[in-house]
């Protein structure tokens, strides 16, 4: 015990941190960027993550989703009710195409819609509400509408993602979320890459706490 009070006092007696405010953080090379750099610079950092990243215009979006449904061999998808899913209407799609659509709407139950996501679907489609172009991050805010599941559970994540919502840095995303003091959202999430970890044996494990493969469908909305 006698140790423990001295060190106590030690801190207690250590001289406090100056009052002098930080300098302030120099500009970052992202916020120099113009819109098409913007965009090529997110799509090269979520290419190193291992993102299979695809450049569309808004057209071709339903398109491009049947394509990379059919390469990976998916045929049931469920899709969050967001305002950017919501807008590709994906069940017509579905029934169109003969994929198996479900939407995150569709279940007054979380015990049907956790059955759903881990046990009968392939993929899980959402829209995003920011891309971060300096790391390759995915940032979704979570209600009602966009439940965490369908981009958590499923074994691949499919984010459909308009470039307006592409800013350059993470501060940016903070910022605009948590400190302008609107309504704080009870859960966002943000995502660089694939889930991975190196916990067992320091070897790289991918599919660990979320799904083992991303996929970016980037398209023109402004």
């Amino acid at each position: 015990m006698d140790t423990r009070k001295e060190i106590i006092n030690r801190l207690r007696s250590a001289p406090r941190s100056s009052s002098e405010p930080r300098p302030d953080v120099p500009p970052l090379p992202e916020l120099a960027l113009g819109r098409s750099e913007l965009i090529q610079k997110l799509m090269d950092e979520l290419t190193k993550l291992e993102v299979s990243c695809h450049r569309v215009v808004r057209e071709e979006v339903r398109e491009k989703l049947a394509e990379i449904l059919v390469g990976e061999g998916i045929t049931k998808v469920i899709v969050s009710n967001d305002r950017i899913v919501s807008a590709f209407d994906l069940s017509a799609w579905g029934k169109e195409r003969g994929f198996m659509v479900y939407r995150s709407s569709d279940f007054n139950d979380r015990d049907t819609l956790k059955r759903v996501v881990f046990e009968e679907v392939e993929a899980g489609v959402t829209g995003v509400d920011f891309a971060v172009a300096e790391s390759g991050t995915l940032g979704i805010i979570h209600d009602h509408n966009q439940p965490r599941l369908v981009s958590l559970a499923p074994v691949t994540h499919i984010a459909l993602v308009p470039t307006s919502k592409v800013v350059p840095i993470y501060e940016q995303v903070v910022d605009e979320v948590f400190l302008k003091g609107g309504n704080i959202p009870s859960q966002f999430t943000f995502i660089t890459g694939p889930s991975m970890t190196a916990d067992i044996k320091a070897t790289p494990f991918k599919g660990m706490h979320g799904p083992r493969r991303l996929i970016a469908i980037i398209y023109d909305d402004d």
